[in-house]
């Protein structure tokens, strides 16, 4: 991960210089801040902490200027060699083997419609010098991350995290995804939950196509399934592409055992895999060393304590900017894997497992009451993944100064999976997330028991408890009435257990007044029929069965 800055008007260097370092841990290589002068004289600064993937030599460094331009990009741009073998084509020059470096004379060339035109996960920051205005932007799922505030005197900032705009912006937002910034205003370029195409599959046995032939619904699923498999393969090899050595992390479940299924299928050598649990009641260490096995990873595993865990809370909160329960659950063991991850071995980039969840469902989505509520959910969580899981694996890894990259956020995967018939991502086959499975079935990249396993909440995967652990604190921290008094506090998203009193209060020391940067608590749909429950657990479910086990 790298960090980018912008103050888009007057500032002293200084206090720009103190505002980039506070996200040092995003990119601890390099550091660079551009001062540019705009038409009416003015100043303003660009500002990049580099943690070094692609082209690893100092050339490399941002921002880039190019024709009296500047950017600066957070990001991964895949098949950027074919776009910089064509803009050499046209007469460019490039100084550095970065991916980034192509953006700015991209634009040039396409304006706005480049970011439309990337297949990457990106935040950056333009300055157009003829236009004397500045184009921000920032990918269509979120993966990268970005925010926006205004200082004292309405002039605009954009930021890869909200700790660098506290003190300067009275109100901290995220830039939403899939939009670029220009002339003041937000444009949407691409919306992931918008569905274009016919959907694939129908509900019945059979259905006509354009050339009136009936096709079967086992032929259907043969279809989607294969375009599923092969759409995935393609989104882990594209991410394998990387200057600095290369991890995986491997929960046992099923996502993070197919990308590293699928990872060592395509290496020369074995790969980095790695795990975490409890040391009391770890759930997944088994299963994560049962793949590590059958794949033949040189696999690693960090057992924590419940003193592990309450210690790093406040540090989780404080890195995640998050008050979001099962965020915070789920955070703390990965990121105290990452911090293992960043302080005994080479590696600087890990490939992980999130997204598949809200794409092919969860345990709750089970009860959803008809396939169009289960689009709707799908569609809800896609666009507000970038403050829950998404914001835990950018976050989690980034603060140990590590790249996340996400396959399954590949944005052909995801516009594919979005367009399937949502009667056939229902659980009516005894299992849930069956195409994506079913789709792994006959390559065997992972053991079948692990192909299908049920799943289990990542927070009770690292073992059951940590999240008993976490309520013990809470329960020790405030009384009932400190409780009842504490949430009194809080208007938006108000806090419902001790527990969620005790995130908040931490949130809030850290980020005063901004709790609107998450929507709410990500929690079940409890408007449906077995769904109202006040802990965002599976494990309080009725289904989980199982999961846990």
């Amino acid at each position: 991960m790298c960090a980018i800055l912008t103050y888009t008007g007057e500032i002293s260097e200084e206090l720009f210089k103190s505002m980039l370092m506070k996200m040092k841990d995003r990119g601890p290589d390099m550091d660079r801040i551009m001062k540019g002068t705009r038409k009416d004289g003015s100043n303003f600064f660009m500002g990049f902490n580099r943690l070094s993937i692609m082209g690893l030599n100092p050339n490399g460094m941002q921002p880039f200027v190019h024709n009296n331009n500047m950017s600066i990009t957070n990001g991964e741009l895949y098949g950027f060699e074919f776009l910089k073998s064509y803009l050499k084509s046209l007469g460019e020059k490039f100084e550095s083997g970065s991916d980034c470096e192509i953006l700015l004379p991209l634009y040039e060339k396409l304006g706005t419609s480049v970011f439309n035109f990337l297949d990457a996960e990106f935040a950056c920051v333009i300055y157009d010098a003829e236009k004397d205005d500045f184009i921000a932007a920032r990918d269509p799922i979120g993966i990268r991350p970005l925010y926006y505030g205004y200082d004292k005197k309405g002039v605009i900032v954009f930021s890869s995290e909200p700790v660098a705009l506290v003190d300067i912006c009275d109100e901290i937002m995220p830039f939403p995804p899939g939009h670029y910034y220009e002339g003041g205003k937000f444009y949407c370029y691409r919306d992931m939950t918008e569905v274009k195409e016919a959907k694939i599959g129908a509900t019945g046995e059979s259905e006509k196509t354009g050339q009136n032939k009936v096709v079967s619904k086992e032929v259907i699923i043969k279809e989607i399934c294969k375009n599923i498999h092969d759409k995935l393969v393609n989104g882990v090899e594209k991410r394998l592409n990387s200057d600095a050595p290369v991890g995986f992390l491997l929960s046992g479940g099923l996502d993070s055992s197919l990308v590293c299924g699928i990872a060592a299928a395509r290496s020369d050598k074995p790969i980095e895999t790695f795990a975490i649990g409890m040391d009391i009641d770890a759930i997944d260490l088994k299963y994560a060393r049962i793949v590590a096995d059958y794949i033949g990873s040189n696999h690693h595993e960090v057992i924590i304590s419940k003193k592990d865990v309450c210690d790093a809370l406040e540090p989780v909160i404080k890195a995640l900017g998050t008050y979001d329960i099962t965020t915070i659950r789920a955070s703390i063991g990965m990121y105290l894997l990452c911090k293992w991850i960043r302080e005994n071995t080479e590696v600087r980039v890990v490939l992980t497992g999130e997204i598949s969840d809200e794409l092919f469902g969860y345990k709750y989505t089970d009860f959803a009451p008809s396939a169009e509520a289960f689009q709707e959910e799908a569609e809800k969580r896609i666009r507000e993944i970038h403050m829950y899981d998404v914001l835990r694996a950018d976050r989690c890894i980034s603060a140990n100064s590590l790249e996340a990259r996400v396959p399954f956020g590949d944005l052909d995967f995801v516009s594919y999976v979005m367009n399937i018939d949502p009667e056939r991502k229902l659980n009516t086959y005894g299992i849930g997330k069956y195409l994506l499975r079913h789709a792994f079935e006959e390559d065997k990249f992972i053991p079948e028991s692990i192909l299908m396993r049920e799943k289990a909440a990542f927070s009770d995967a690292v073992g059951h408890s940590l999240r008993d652990d976490l309520i013990e604190l809470a329960e020790k921290t405030y009384t009932d009435q400190m409780y009842e008094e504490g949430i009194k506090k809080y208007e938006h998203s108000r806090p419902f257990t001790k527990e969620s009193l005790l995130y908040r209060d931490i949130f809030e020391k850290y980020y005063p007044g901004q709790s609107h940067m998450v929507a709410d608590f990500w929690m079940p749909n409890k408007s449906w029929e077995g769904c109202n429950v006040n802990d965002p657990s599976a494990r309080v479910l009725s289904n989980y069965g199982a999961s846990g086990v």
